[in-house]
């Protein structure tokens, strides 16, 4: 039981590190000292949306190796093995499935009408409050757009 719960916290653990930031305000180490391209504009529209969560596929490997473990104390002999299997089986698509909703993030599709006139839409992370009528920069670079006061 004891090394159940061992792995059971090592997996959390990984499904944390996967979480990737969409933020406005978060920068990965390749963005960092590189130059970016900066436009002005005015917020049109704020719409609420949903970033969805990763599926790196370290949730379905984390619950398939805890469903076996699981399963493989079902019965014996033959049984062990289809408890074992099934288990993997269950444990995977669950852990894909709880991998993507522990990951998922509240977001913002932020339009802005830029000063030469054109029209773009950003998301990004909901860490940050826009309002219409607002003037916004939007950075571009190192692979990244994103919106700011």
């Amino acid at each position: 039981m004891k090394n159940y719960r061992l792995l059971v916290a090592a997996i959390l653990a990984l499904m944390l590190a996967a979480c990737a930031s969409q933020s406005g305000s978060s920068y990965s180490r390749t963005q960092t000292r590189s130059e970016q391209t900066v436009r002005l504009g005015v917020v049109e529209s704020v719409r609420n949306v949903t970033i969805e969560g990763t599926q790196s596929g370290v949730g379905a490997v984390a619950g398939a190796a805890v469903g076996g473990l699981g399963g493989s104390n079902i019965g014996g002999g033959k049984g062990s093995t289809v408890g074992a299997v099934l288990g993997a089986v269950v444990g995977g698509v669950a852990g894909n499935a709880i991998e993507g909703s522990t990951t998922k993030q509240a977001g913002l599709e932020i339009t802005v009408k830029l000063d030469n006139g054109q029209l773009t839409a950003i998301t990004q992370e909901a860490d940050e409050q826009f309002r219409p009528g607002e003037r916004v920069r939007i950075l571009s670079g190192g692979g990244a757009t994103r919106v700011t006061h």
